[in-house]
């Protein structure tokens, strides 16, 4: 494998149909990766050759090494970081052709970071385990192109929809090979299953033990599929354990608050109100129409400007009181909507002028409005799992519906309801009472979400068609309705 071909000769062969060095080098890298994949025995043949490849194109031989993280390879290093950036993006092609030798480097820094991704292996999994995983997930997202955690519906999250698919691997493909192709319609696919192989790594750790111990606690990153475990176990756990489970969670908390705060304040907020006169503030101070208008009085022989008239710009704006009732569904398959819209309606909360109503329920509701603009709090009286029925929740919602045509109800669920048809025509009753109702499949960072196809049809029927996708769709519903 050492073995290096001259121009003359690689170019004869390539004419000949013969394939060339650099594509054998590749398909060796990715044989290894698949072989790794789908069965964790070691190949000799296959790692002799593959570290012999690695070693002729000059990178380090840690890319080989299963137990070391994509992290530390760059801690050691740091110049491979920038090519791990975008590594699995169509802006890594080369312009102009392709460049062989460089897809044979993008094959061993792909497998290196798709095999610590996706081969996790079996038996406990330690919080040293888990975190190193949480790290080299991130480099997958960034090898994507995304932010770390944003396929994952993490921290940060805001981001792109995220789902499946670790099997299929090749970027630049095993066979002869062309250029890495455009990944970007799988990226839709792997969040999901990123976030489904973290669950299962938490699931495996002794969650409670790590816990107890502040050391080992204090290396754990919270994340979804950590917040699940956390809310679903928080009656189990006391002491030390209740108390580093609930900074974990209001750390995760307060992650996500701010990306979706800054989601909220990026939308309009509501007509300037010129009936109001501007605060004769200096931050409300407009100096270019002040400068304008004020230009008669512009002394040449001095060169200087008398002003003898401020204008100021309007702030007020024009805000009719709303209120905003926000039904969850708790069941188990609905925790990361109830986690993301718990923060999203205590920052809507926050807003002037905005009443918002907190309502969760699986065959029961809690009233959660008292804390509605603590997410945290909210979330500690939650209990996750168990039966739906919307109807408890709804008797809940309709008494708080005072004045319909400012009152907007967002209901979240999959819908799939034990009494289906008496929840649905409550629902109806409500849209035609002139409130805006919203019923929300997806409220995930990630965007994935079923939804019962019985009511997806009848509340299309009804006008008020089902959200799904990613939380950006409801923040932008939510602040057109109320601004």
């Amino acid at each position: 494998m050492t073995h290096r071909t001259g121009e003359h000769g690689a170019g004869a062969d390539a004419a000949a149909g013969v394939p060339d060095l650099d594509d054998n080098r590749r398909q060796v890298l990715y044989w290894r990766l698949l072989a790794r994949l789908f069965d964790h025995e070691e190949q000799p043949a296959l790692e002799s050759a593959s570290l012999a490849v690695v070693e002729d194109i000059g990178l380090p031989s840690a890319l080989l090494d299963p137990r070391a993280s994509v992290g530390s390879v760059v801690q050691r290093h740091p110049e491979l970081a920038a090519e791990f950036d975008g590594l699995m993006t169509p802006e890594t092609e080369e312009e102009g052709g392709r460049d062989r030798a460089a897809e044979v480097r993008r094959a061993a820094l792909a497998s290196k970071v798709l095999l610590n991704v996706f081969a996790s292996g079996p038996g406990t999994v330690t919080a040293e385990q888990l975190t190193r995983w949480q790290s080299d997930a991130e480099w997958l997202e960034r090898a994507l192109g995304c932010r770390p955690g944003e396929l994952r519906g993490g921290r940060g999250g805001a981001g792109r929809a995220g789902a499946a698919g670790g099997t299929g691997v090749s970027p630049t493909g095993t066979g002869v090979g062309g250029p890495a192709p455009d990944l970007s319609r799988l990226i839709p696919a792997i969040g999901p299953e990123l976030g489904s192989i973290e669950a299962g790594l938490v699931k495996r750790m002794h969650l409670r033990e790590v816990l107890a111990d502040p050391a080992l606690a204090a290396r754990l990153t919270p994340s979804m599929s950590l917040i699940e475990q956390l809310l679903r176990d928080k009656d189990n756990l006391s002491g030390v354990a209740l108390s580093n489970a609930k900074a974990l969670i209001r750390r995760y908390v307060d992650e996500v608050t701010e990306v979706l705060r800054t989601q909220v304040e990026k939308s309009t907020v509501g007509e300037l109100d010129r009936s109001v006169p501007p605060k004769r503030v200096f931050r409300n101070l407009d100096i270019d129409r002040t400068i304008w208008k004020n230009l008669t009085n512009w002394s040449p022989e001095e060169e200087r400007l008398y002003v003898d008239r401020l204008y100021y710009r309007h702030t007020s704006r024009k805000t009719t009181p709303q209120r905003l009732i926000v039904v969850v569904d708790q069941s188990g398959s609905m925790v990361d909507s109830m986690v993301n819209c718990t923060i999203l309606a205590s920052i809507f909360a926050g807003l002037p002028k905005v009443d918002v109503h907190l309502i969760a329920y699986d065959t029961q509701a809690l009233d959660l409005t008292p804390w509605a603009h603590d997410p945290f709090e909210t979330l500690l009286r939650t209990k996750l799992g168990g039966g739906t029925d919307g109807t408890v929740a709804m008797a809940l919602a309709q008494p708080k519906i005072a004045e319909p045509r400012n009152t907007v109800v967002v209901w979240i669920s999959d819908f799939y309801e034990w009494r289906h048809q008496e929840l649905f025509d409550s629902m109806a009753a409500v849209h035609r009472s002139g409130a805006k109702f919203i019923p929300v499949g997806s409220v995930t960072s990630s965007g994935r979400g079923s939804v019962n196809p019985w009511f997806r049809e009848r509340f299309k029927d009804l006008g008020a068609p089902v959200i799904s996708g990613h939380i950006k769709k409801l923040v932008h519903e939510l602040k057109t309705f109320l601004t």
